[in-house]
């Protein structure tokens, strides 16, 4: 695998443990609906959290939750969809963005809540 690869995977372990460590109650990961993904799926206060996770060795070229185009949002928008109709979800949706960057041993980890809302088609 890639190291790209390895520091995107070493990244959405992080950003799980974030949220875990949160509160947040991690209900898939990587869910993959046609050729659509969505990162990390959680619930947390009654509100169903789709949550983009964007990893990069460092913010000198561009931080990571600059890189969420338009197309992203409306695939993770799609992907939502999709997810909320297979499990009847009822309630809130928000959409978050997290962004993990190495620092030495340590990673910093920002969390966007409410990151966009939604484009209507």
């Amino acid at each position: 695998m890639a190291d790209h690869n390895d520091l995107g995977n070493l990244g959405e372990e992080r950003a799980q443990a974030f949220l875990r460590q949160k509160g947040y109650d991690i209900k898939e990961t990587n869910w993959v609906t046609g050729k659509l993904e969505i990162d990390i799926i959680a619930l947390k206060d009654n509100t169903l959290v789709i949550v983009e996770v964007k990893t990069r060795s460092t913010e000198f070229f561009e931080h990571p939750k600059e890189a969420i185009t338009y197309r992203k949002i409306k695939n993770l928008v799609n992907a939502a969809h999709n997810y909320i109709m297979k499990t009847n979800w009822m309630g809130e949706t928000r959409f978050d963005v997290i962004s993990v960057i190495p620092h030495g041993q340590q990673f910093v980890i920002e969390h966007i809540e409410n990151a966009f809302i939604p484009p209507v088609n």
